[in-house]
């Protein structure tokens, strides 16, 4: 669970007034972050919000000693989440064991049911260590992007849908959504979504509303009801990662398909945050990152690889603790300039801790180059050990 900002959705209409750019500060930069090519922005004059202390010190301290006594490589594995379709679950369990893979993800569409799905999940959790659960997740908004239906589950409808009903009824049917996920074994969604449409683009945006994914275009309506999904998932022991940071509302190309997606539009102080910001407040544990670039907050750099939008906007500005995700590094047209041991090392340097690659051969070079950086940088070491910690810290949560 990720420490809780104090009412940071109440933080961001003055921010809106002062008009603040986030950017980074003269100086040295944070532990592993890699600086900016761009100019530097204006300081803000407004301080960071403070997030009130962690709820579980007993979880975050144990986490840290099972890091520290780990391999540079096995800290690599962490942070580290591939994929598989039920039908090819079991056959990852030598690979979460080989790379010490922090998570798998359910991918594809599976009509099996609550009962094949744990079946298939059960070789990948026996392949983690006994101490230290294995992350297992999947796609399971509603609508278009539900992953997993058949026997157990319900049919879940789009979060335009979930929106048009109270957020106490979405609280209440996200409870019962996410006991169904457990039930398959399934203890982290990656859903809600928060991005909320532009009004140029709620007709012509292809990634959120023409899939009807987003829960409303007014920000307290969406916030209001990713808070919910939030909350009700953690009621079943169902973690859950708010997504896609800062926004994928304004754009009118998918990342999934095109190599430059470029939102104009969202800055630092957009009104449309504050659906992301009710949804970190909740506690999700997870927030996923976009891999669009975002020109008004750090130009011609990807989201996910931005230390102004990991590192300054979503934990400084926004408070948030838990881990930081990547959307997936493998099949998106919008990584592909990289490889993917850059692709790694680059999000770790912005201040990521959670990578999700579908293409299990990425894996090893992701891994081989998370190792050789950290051995020649102590300030990308650091990094990487901060984000083992928070990914085993999530990964002990799920014990409970």
């Amino acid at each position: 669970m990720t420490r809780r900002p104090r009412r940071v959705h109440q933080l961001l209409p003055a921010l809106l007034v002062v008009g603040l750019l986030t950017g980074c500060t003269s100086g040295a930069t944070a532990p592993g972050r890699e600086q900016s090519s761009a100019p530097a922005a204006a300081a803000s004059t407004r301080p960071p919000v403070t997030p009130t202390p962690s709820p579980t010190p007993a979880i975050d301290a144990r986490a840290t000693a099972l890091v520290a006594a780990m391999s540079t490589s096995e800290r690599a594995g962490q942070l580290l989440m591939t994929a598989g379709t039920v039908a090819e679950l079991p056959g990852l369990a030598a690979t979460v064991r080989r790379y010490h893979l922090g998570g798998v993800m359910v991918r594809g569409r599976s009509s099996a049911g609550t009962a094949a799905v744990a079946k298939a999940l059960a070789p990948l959790k026996a392949a983690a260590p006994p101490d230290l659960p294995l992350l297992t997740a999947t796609d399971q908004e509603g609508g278009t992007v539900q992953v997993l239906s058949g026997p157990g589950f319900s049919a879940i409808p789009s979060a335009v849908q979930q929106g048009r009903g109270s957020a106490a009824s979405t609280r209440r049917d996200a409870e019962r959504w996410g006991t169904e996920l457990a039930k398959a074994g399934v203890r982290l969604d990656l859903a809600p979504v928060a991005d909320v449409p532009c009004a140029a683009t709620v007709s012509d945006n292809p990634p959120i509303a023409d899939l009807r994914r987003q829960y409303s275009s007014d920000p307290a309506t969406a916030g209001a009801h990713v808070a919910a999904f939030v909350q009700g998932m953690r009621a079943a022991g169902v973690a859950t990662t708010v997504k896609h940071f800062p926004g994928l509302g304004c754009v009118r190309e998918n990342t999934d398909t095109v190599t430059h997606v470029v939102d104009a539009v969202t800055t630092a102080d957009s009104a449309r945050l504050r659906a992301f910001s009710a949804g970190i407040e909740a506690g999700p544990g997870f927030v996923m990152m976009s891999s669009a670039e975002y020109s008004r907050i750090d130009p011609g750099v990807p989201a996910l690889f931005s230390s102004r939008i990991v590192h300054d906007l979503l934990r400084e500005r926004l408070g948030f603790t838990g881990v930081v995700m990547s959307d997936d590094l493998g099949g998106a047209a919008a990584v592909k300039r990289w490889s993917p041991g850059q692709r790694a090392v680059k999000f770790v340097r912005a201040g990521g801790d959670l990578m999700l690659d579908i293409v299990p051969a990425d894996l090893a070079p992701m891994q081989r180059a998370m190792v050789q950086e950290a051995s020649k940088d102590p300030r990308f070491a650091e990094a990487l050990s901060t984000a083992a910690a928070r990914v085993v810290a999530a990964r002990l949560r799920l014990a409970d």
